[in-house]
Formats: structure tokens, C-alpha cells, sequence
């Protein structure tokens, strides 16, 4: 097993003015290093101190931006102006303003898709990506998580102690629903849908029950800020056409690609990056046996460790000139 590199603090942080946004983004590594950034997965979750662990702070300019509405980025939960290419402008100018020709993209679920999109629309401005559990936002990959055919035959139990209630037979019916009663006036009713879809969310992706489901409304602002979030991007088809992503793959070809997948992953099953891969000629896979969806776990780690200094071996010649 590689471990993770040691906790580090940043040396820059940087608040960027994007209309109604405030982006929050920090540094931290070596300065001169190869530019790679971190991009979470939620949509909504933001960047956590931990995430920095995963570079080698010597070798890697290491930077984490917190998405708009997410983190500490401001306002929180704000869904005016964000969508798909808001995310991916927002990052182009990030780059523009660190004074980057090329950077890695390091992301995971939401965070790879977000990357694979960034990648397709700004080919030369990426030199690799690093991408853990693949989402590809197809409506098949929202059918596995809320129809009744996908995840929910494997945890039936939770789906009826939460979601249930708001279950209209079809994915997108299903998702409007729950994303008019969590932007609806009744409080109460955002707080348990916020609840119940956090609640959802944790044991599809732990593949099991963290803790006993509690059907009250004390559930804090990030909560129902997050799931605001999710749905929002969720209920719009993540502002991307359907199976816009693998239509545009060939904008890829020639950037080297490492994906890492849990074989026990249900949010994301394996299928997305097999197909990724199998649509990417040079892209490399790593299944990681003992995986599941979440960057955690000594296997998952290691992977992502390993990946990202095989990505600064095959870079080191050109960042070093």
C-alpha cells in the first residue's frame, strides 16, 4: 500500500468575482510544481483539507477550488447562474488568473465528470486527468439510483423508510418532486426531504446503513444546502445532453487518462468506467477490489496515490524543461 502524503496547509488562497460568486480557491504544495486541480464531487460537497494528501507536495502545485455555492464559496447553495459550463468557464478562468498554460485534473464522481467536460471543451489546456468513479450523467446512471430496477433492489429497506413517499414511477417525475418540495416555502418539508435524500445518499454510497434513519427536521444548513445542489443539477440533467460526454470523447485522445474504480462501488457502478476506458484508446484502468464510491480506504487511497505519481513521471519532462 502507498500512503497518502502528510497534512499540509495552504500557502495562497484566492477569492475570485464571477457575477453573483465568490470562488474559493487555495494553494498549497510547490509553487513551481505541476498544476493539478482538485475537483469534488456532489455536485456540492466541496474540498476538504485531506484532499491535498493525495500530491506529492514537492512535486505538485497543488490547487483546490470549492465549486460555485459549495464549500467556501459564496453565497452557499446559491443556484442562480450555476450550471454545467458556469462550472467549467469558472475553471478556465481560474487557470487564466494562476497564469497556467496546462494543469492536471484530479476528480471523483461528480468532480470526474465535471473534469471529463472541461477536458472535451478545452482540450490544450489540459496536459492529464486523474479520474475516480466515473459518473457519466446518462439517464441510465439516474435510473440505477432512483428506479426501480437500479440500486434500490439491494436496499429496498432504506428507499421506503425515506424517498418513498416521493417515488412518481419515473426518475426525472421523481426528482422534480423532490426538488419542488426542497426549493418549496414549506420549511418543514424542505428540512425532511433534505433528510431523507442525505440519508439515501449515505447508504448507496457506504452500501449500507451508517446510522438509524430519524424522521425529524433537525438537520443543519449544509444539509439541505448540499442537497439543494445535488438535486438542482440532478432535475436539469447536469445541463449536458444525454451521453453528451462518450459523443465527445475523441477531443481526449492523446491526453493521458487514468481511471481509478471501486468493484464495490453502487453510486457509480463499474459499468461507467469500463465504457470510458473502452472508449479512450491509452486510457488506463486500476479496479480496486476492496472500493467502494468514496476516496477511503487504504486500496482506494493507494490507487489514487499511485495514480497521481505515475501521471507526474509521464509529465515531469515537460513541466521540468
Amino acid at each position: 500500500m502507498t500512503p497518502p502524503f502528510l497534512p499540509i496547509e495552504p500557502h495562497a488562497s484566492h477569492r475570485i468575482l464571477r457575477g453573483a460568486h465568490v470562488i474559493a480557491v487555495e494553494e498549497s504544495g510547490n509553487p513551481k510544481g505541476i498544476p493539478v486541480v482538485f475537483l469534488h464531487g456532489g455536485p456540492g460537497s466541496g474540498c476538504k483539507p485531506h484532499h491535498r494528501t493525495f500530491f506529492d507536495p514537492a512535486t505538485y502545485r497543488i490547487i483546490l477550488v470549492d465549486q460555485r455555492g459549495a464549500g467556501q464559496s459564496s453565497p452557499p447553495g446559491c443556484l442562480e447562474a450555476n450550471t454545467t459550463i458556469d462550472l467549467i468557464e469558472d475553471l478556465e478562468v481560474i487557470r487564466s488568473r494562476l497564469g497556467l498554460e496546462r494543469w492536471v485534473l484530479f476528480g471523483g464522481s461528480w468532480g470526474a465528470t465535471l473534469a471529463l467536460l472541461y477536458a472535451e471543451t478545452y482540450p490544450k489546456a489540459v496536459a492529464g486527468l486523474i479520474l475516480r468513479g466515473c459518473f457519466l450523467a446518462r439517464q441510465r446512471d439516474m435510473d440505477w439510483f432512483l428506479g426501480a430496477d437500479g440500486v434500490r433492489r439491494l436496499l429496498g429497506d432504506v428507499w421506503f423508510e425515506t424517498l418513498v413517499d416521493y417515488d412518481r414511477g419515473d426518475t426525472l417525475e421523481t426528482l422534480k418532486t423532490l426538488y419542488e418540495a426542497l426549493t418549496g416555502k414549506d420549511e418543514l418539508e424542505r428540512r425532511r426531504v433534505a433528510r431523507a435524500w442525505e440519508h439515501w445518499g449515505t447508504a448507496v454510497t457506504l452500501g449500507a446503513v451508517s446510522r438509524p434513519w430519524v424522521a425529524d427536521h433537525s438537520v443543519s444548513a449544509r444539509v439541505i444546502q448540499q442537497a439543494r445542489l445535488e438535486l438542482h443539477y440532478a432535475v436539469h440533467h447536469y445541463y449536458i445532453g444525454e451521453n453528451e460526454i462518450l459523443e465527445n470523447i475523441g477531443q481526449l485522445i492523446g491526453i493521458p487518462t487514468m481511471i481509478v474504480h471501486g468493484r464495490q462501488d453502487l453510486v457509480c457502478p463499474l459499468e461507467s468506467s469500463l465504457t470510458l476506458h473502452g472508449a479512450l484508446p491509452g486510457s488506463s484502468l486500476k479496479i480496486v477490489e476492496e472500493g467502494g464510491h468514496i476516496a477511503a480506504g487504504d486500496q482506494m487511497v493507494s490507487a489514487l496515490v499511485e495514480a497521481a505519481l505515475a501521471m507526474a513521471h509521464q509529465l515531469e519532462k515537460e513541466f521540468t524543461r
